[in-house]
């Protein structure tokens, strides 16, 4: 298991809790501290990553750690603030960093954080030390409109957005990738914009607070990659500096950019609303976590990749679909293949390879013996597909793959187990 969250880290996170954040105010800085456990009882906190029943007290006058820390917590609290980070039983010292990071996670689960408090202020500054030893929390998925924290491995490549037509430049190019979007979903497309349309304050470096409207931000975005243009009457391709014409009579491409920067200014209701137009006018794509994506291409969900604790198999989904997304698909299928690999051991040392599989297989299938044997099958022909292909091995009696529409179909048959397998894996195993 990876244990690469430094001490030096883990004792800046520390001091977070107990000295707590300064935020600077108009006219002064103030310092405030933020509970680790939340809105929630210490107590309560712990009982939602630990069974605290079966954990051994260090206090002999109670038979388990539950009776022994509410003693200390609520009863005589007198146990030091963030005790729990230096206890050995929860893990957070010296246990690897899944533990870890899955406890960090918890304390902005939206129904322990305190809402109205700082817990953006310390997630962030969280983050900030995380990613120096090469991870990153994110909002994986939703809950009552409110974001649940999961963790990945952190690529500073991530942090940069490239729009559409910018990331998929040569598959354009080379007529890879051709659809067209009707004048009637433009139009749509529009009105969907102007409902959304509002002003953004902003505050200047002196301090001045002043008003841009959405549509016009939109536009300075585009303009950091290329000049947004559009045909005129004369169907000349000119300079244009309002929104709706760029909508109307750019390339589809370029709509797909101005869709992708207005939705970060947007709620998830936005999205659901251009992701009807695609619908009804049968445009393959949907706009999902800020990017839009064919419908009909594979990718991995960020809701697939919180449901992974192990962290060299979560590192190895998120290197293929990297190489996949910027079309390097001889890479992306060899890291998917080594991400299957790594997935069959997925139990392991408490299993070896071949039960671990076993194991997975019977939690996918239910114990239905029909899906056991269908699943069984497609683990058995996916590792012959890597054996007798150049994919992982390279030796002169593997089958070379010289179309790419072979590496597509490999890497979106192997996804499509992978994260099937992900819904089953019981993550509790690393307690």
């Amino acid at each position: 298991m990876a244990n690469k969250i430094s001490n030096i880290t883990k004792r800046d996170i520390l001091e977070l809790f107990r000295k707590g954040i300064n935020i600077d105010e108009v006219f002064e800085t103030k310092t405030v501290i933020y509970p680790y456990f939340g809105r929630l009882e210490e107590l309560e906190f712990l009982k939602r990553l630990y069974d605290l029943k079966a954990m051994r007290s260090l206090d002999n006058r109670f038979k388990d750690a539950e009776g022994e820390i509410w003693h200390h917590t609520v009863n005589n609290d007198d146990y030091p603030n963030d005790w729990v980070f230096m206890d050995e039983r929860f893990q957070l010292v010296g246990g690897n960093d899944e533990i870890y990071l899955k406890f960090i996670c918890e304390i902005f689960h939206p129904e322990v954080r305190i809402e109205k408090g700082f817990w953006e202020y310390f997630l962030f500054e969280i983050n900030q030390l995380l990613k120096n030893d090469g991870y990153e929390l994110y909002p994986a998925e939703k809950k009552s409109n409110r974001d649940i924290y999961s963790w990945k491995l952190f690529n500073p490549e991530d942090e940069v957005f490239m729009p559409y037509s910018q990331r998929n430049g040569k598959a354009i190019k080379k007529k890879q990738i051709v659809f067209k979007i009707s004048r009637a979903a433009r139009n749509q497309i529009y009105k969907v914009f102007e409902r959304y349309d509002y002003n953004d304050r902003k505050v200047s470096e002196t301090g001045f607070q002043y008003y841009v409207l959405i549509s016009e931000e939109v536009l300075e975005d585009i303009k950091k990659y290329y000049t947004p243009k559009c045909f005129n009457k004369e169907n000349q391709f000119v300079e244009t500096n309002v929104l709706k014409d760029f909508i109307l009579y750019t390339t589809p491409y370029c709509v797909i950019d101005a869709i992708e920067f207005f939705g970060k200014y947007c709620n998830i209701d936005f999205a659901a609303e251009i992701n009807t137009i695609f619908n009804l006018n049968d445009i393959p794509f949907k706009l999902h976590n800020g990017s839009v994506r064919g419908v009909v291409d594979s990718h991995l969900t960020k809701s697939s990749l919180a449901l992974i604790d192990e962290a060299g198999l979560k590192e190895l989904l998120q290197e293929a679909n990297r190489y996949y997304e910027k079309g390097n698909l001889k890479i992306a299928v060899e890291k998917l293949w080594d991400a299957f690999e790594r997935l069959k051991t997925y139990y392991s040392p408490a299993f070896d390879k071949k039960e671990s599989v076993i194991r997975i297989i019977g939690d996918m299938s239910g114990g239905k013996g029909q899906f056991k044997e269908m699943y069984d099958k497609e683990f058995r022909e996916l590792t012959i597909i890597g054996n007798n292909f150049r994919i992982r091995h390279h030796e002169t009696t593997k089958v070379d793959i010289e179309d790419e529409r072979h590496y597509d179909y490999f890497y979106k048959r192997c996804l499509s187990l992978i994260t099937t397998a992900t819904l089953y894996l019981d993550n509790k195993r690393l307690s």
